[in-house]
């Protein structure tokens, strides 16, 4: 009975000490003017309150991010989400004065989402979608994994320490989901694949329930494919995970 109690305390004060280590963080929205020759944009996100330097950093790079996707190709200098908003929604006038009848419907939109949370790891999805004419808007999920003692974004690879290993066990779960032969390219259905080699997809994060691969739109299959996903389940993908970042279940 000692032993249990013990052991219960331990739990107790480790999921407390989780708890006290999360950050804490408010919703921000942010839209453009509306009006009927304004494209629509609408921005939701979490925002890390404090000033560690952990919350700087993620607001630092979730902001980067929709600059990336919101910022109009041909502008240049800007350091911010609302300059990027601006870009976009200049970029649309221009479009409009020169092809006024092919400039309908622009749009862009971003929800960012706290996956996963724990003392060490942070991961963020964004899910945005641009339109800007043509047949079809572009959609894209990112994933943003945090190390929160280190106070930097993580690369895919260095949350693993058998990399290959993960990568052989995605696949083998890949076929078995998508119903390609265990033998054979990769390609066998009608996956592209580049060089009918399997790979990871350019996002991965933590969720509740295990590793989360997304290949985006256009990443391994057609546009009318969609997202291609698989949740891996951290029984089976803590093997692969360095230590630091294994979750325990």
């Amino acid at each position: 009975m000692k032993n249990l109690f013990f052991f219960l305390l331990t739990i107790l004060l480790l999921l407390g000490c989780e708890n006290e280590a999360k950050l804490t963080f408010e919703t921000t929205e942010l839209k453009n003017k509306s009006c009927n020759d304004c494209p629509k944009i609408k921005i939701t996100i979490p925002r890390a309150l404090g000033e560690t330097r952990i919350a700087e950093k993620v607001n630092t790079i979730v902001d980067e991010e929709l600059i990336y996707h919101l910022k109009f190709e041909d502008s240049s200098n800007v350091n911010s989400v609302e300059e990027a908003m601006a870009s976009f929604s200049k970029g649309y006038q221009s479009f409009k004065n020169e092809f006024n009848d092919e400039a309908i419907g622009w749009e862009a939109k971003a929800n960012g989402e706290i996956r996963y949370e724990n003392a060490f790891l942070l991961s963020i999805i964004l899910d945005t979608y641009t339109y800007t004419g043509g047949a079809h808007g572009h959609s894209e999920s990112i994933f943003l994994n945090f190390d929160k003692e280190k106070n930097v974004e993580l690369e895919n690879y260095q949350l693993f320490k058998d990399l290959e290993g993960f990568i052989d066990f995605a696949e083998t779960k890949f076929r078995n989901n998508q119903q390609i032969p265990e033998q054979g390219s990769i390609n066998a259905t009608g996956f592209m694949f580049s060089g009918e080699v399997f790979h990871l997809p350019e996002n991965l994060g933590f969720t509740k329930e295990g590793i989360q691969l997304i290949y985006n739109q256009y990443e391994v299959a057609s546009y009318a494919d969609g997202a291609i996903e698989l949740l891996i389940p951290y029984a089976d993908a803590n093997q692969f995970l360095k230590e630091k970042y294994r979750v325990l279940i």
